[in-house]
């Protein structure tokens, strides 16, 4: 049964696809959607009301714990680390499976601080910390640590996607290895190599042909946040759980999709724009420098390798906006707004959404417009059965006093390079504008 955290993720990703398949069809010659675009709406709308009413569900039953929980119940722990209940931990239990007591990341981080401090200098330990099983992990120089209850794993996770730009776009999945194998067959059927079809005349032996499998490994490599938590900030756990919580999350996400986009492969993943697959077109001969013309885009488009049912979109920089909205093929836009500038916050670039990040260069550098069928990059995330980011813990340092984040991620594009077509220059599902200087 999947977690909240998963139902989320879920009802996100579909929202996504079904807002593509809306603005793709305001930009086309009809403003209608097509019979398979309506066909695909329609099971995405079916299946959004699914996953709306299983959310609803478990979230009805995490607040029938909550009021079945009898008030003021605690347990004696000393050791000093209560949370303003005269030496008695009040425990917050809507799911003792699931929260160890704790009411929130917060209140969990500043036991796991009275517990190192009660090692160092005596006292007693949070007997809520005792009870999760296998949970105090030695660190030696590193320090001591103590695995997050389940829940709290979620909503980290749950956050992180929150501010995952790329994470429901890609081919991503979850695995409980520190590495995978992909399959690769890369041959075209009018190459040299892997299965081929022949004509044969009556009577004639046939040639037999194999696929040309290429195995590739993909390492999960291990990302992680050191964050630095003074001693009032540690006595105060409803303002260190927004701390912990959002701020963890925010500085995972984004160096997990910087990694996609610009990770060179040594110790994190291996992104597109540092991949061989990539494809850079170049500047027109007499281009000034840090501009942006329609035959450029044109020519990009024109090397895009779609992945069947993906989604492309162009990824650029804030600042090529006044270059973008500007251009014109002899008195036509390339660039059109949704429902006009009023509501035109990236717009559609030859009919393809464009996503303003800061993950694409500033106008004139190499990465500054780029054009990505995201589905042609592969990532898996480590996991363990059916609980997102599960290698998630929060470690508390003897010597820097510091709470430590870390999960696994690897990743790579499925392409090794571009692909030959049987005529014509080459395609890939990553094409980017070469730099303007």
């Amino acid at each position: 049964m999947k977690t909240l955290a998963e139902l989320k993720k879920r009802l996100a990703a579909l929202k996504a696809e079904g807002r593509g398949i809306v603005e793709a069809a305001e930009v086309s010659e009809d403003a209608v959607l097509s019979e398979a675009q309506e066909e695909r709406f329609a099971a995405i709308e079916e299946e959004i009301a699914q996953v709306q009413a299983q959310i609803t569900e478990k979230e009805k039953l995490n607040e029938r714990r909550r009021r079945m929980q009898a008030d003021g119940e605690g347990t004696q722990t000393g050791g000093g680390t209560g949370s303003g209940t005269g030496g008695r931990n009040a425990v917050h239990d809507s799911d003792p499976r699931q929260t160890a007591g704790f009411r929130d990341i917060g209140e969990f981080a500043v036991a796991v601080h009275g517990a190192v401090n009660a090692s160092r200098y005596g006292g007693e330990v949070d007997h809520r910390l005792a009870a999760l099983t296998g949970s105090h992990e030695g660190g030696g120089a590193e320090g001591e640590g103590y695995s997050l209850p389940p829940q709290f794993r979620d909503n980290i996770w749950e956050l992180m996607t929150e501010f995952d730009e790329f994470g429901p776009l890609i081919d991503e999945e979850p695995t409980s290895s520190r590495e995978v194998k992909l399959m690769h067959d890369e041959t075209t059927p009018w190459g040299t190599s892997g299965i081929k079809a022949y004509w044969r005349k009556e009577g004639s032996k046939m040639t037999p042909t194999e696929l040309d499998d290429e195995g590739r490994n993909v390492p999960l490599h291990e990302l992680y946040t050191l964050a630095l938590a003074s001693e009032e900030l540690l006595e105060d756990a409803p303002r260190l759980n927004n701390r912990l919580s959002r701020k963890a999350a925010q500085a995972i996400a984004w160096k997990k999709n910087l990694a996609i986009v610009e990770g060179n492969g040594v110790g994190q993943p291996l992104g597109w724009m540092k991949s061989t697959a990539l494809i850079t077109v170049g500047k027109e001969a007499g281009q000034a420098a840090d501009t942006i013309s329609a035959l450029n885009v044109i020519k990009m488009y024109s090397r895009l390798l779609m992945v069947p049912g993906d989604e492309p979109f162009w990824q650029a920089n804030s600042d090529t906006l006044p270059q973008l909205m500007t251009m014109t093929v002899g008195d036509k836009p390339i660039w059109m707004p949704p429902n006009g500038l009023a509501n035109a916050p990236g717009g559609f670039l030859l009919g393809k959404p464009v996503r303003l990040t800061e993950y694409a260069k500033t106008v004139g550098d190499l990465g500054d417009l780029q054009l990505i069928s995201p589905k042609g990059y592969y990532a898996a995330r480590r996991s363990s059965g059916v609980k997102f980011a599960s290698s998630i813990h929060l470690y508390f340092d003897y010597n820097t006093m510091a709470f430590r984040w870390v999960f696994r991620y690897g990743g790579q594009p499925h392409l090794k390079k571009p692909v030959s077509p049987a005529n014509g220059p080459t395609k890939s599902h990553f094409v980017a504008l070469a730099e303007r200087a």
